[in-house]
């Protein structure tokens, strides 16, 4: 399981607006100087815009904020906002593709579990902790 570009690069364009959370909106150029394509930032911000996460503001000192405090926005946030929702298996996160073995599935308890707790590491990690390193398990 890998994290798209479009993942990656949303949460890029998220730690930078996190850094910058205060100093007003920040343009999609200022932004882009992460190394990220401005036209393809521009669709990846107003995926996050309709997810809650960013308010854009009109005008010459126009661009993006967050919507929320840093604390209050997780990893989970962000990769639903530009992945849809993280699941191992279909048959765990889509109920629309039920797996044929229906309720005889061994595996389905194993990709159900395996689910939850990423998800919930996910949760657990806000823009802050991702500022500041303050991640579990980093050596």
């Amino acid at each position: 399981m890998k994290l798209s570009t479009k993942g990656k690069y949303g949460l890029y364009a998220m730690v930078y607006l996190a850094q910058h959370d205060g100093e007003g909106p920040q343009s999609l150029r200022a932004i882009a100087e992460l190394g990220l394509p401005e036209q393809y930032l521009e669709q990846l911000l107003g995926n996050l815009r309709r997810a809650g996460l960013v308010k854009t503001v009109r005008g010459a000192q126009g661009g993006y904020h967050l919507s929320r405090s840093p604390e209050e926005i997780t990893m989970r946030d962000i990769i639903e906002a530009m992945e849809g929702p993280l699941s191992l298996s279909e048959c765990v996160g889509e109920p629309e593709h039920a797996c044929p073995r229906g309720g005889n599935c061994a595996a389905k308890g194993v990709w159900a579990y395996l689910t939850d707790q990423i998800n919930g590491l996910l949760d657990g990690i806000t823009l802050t902790d991702m500022i500041n390193q303050n991640i579990k398990g980093d050596a």
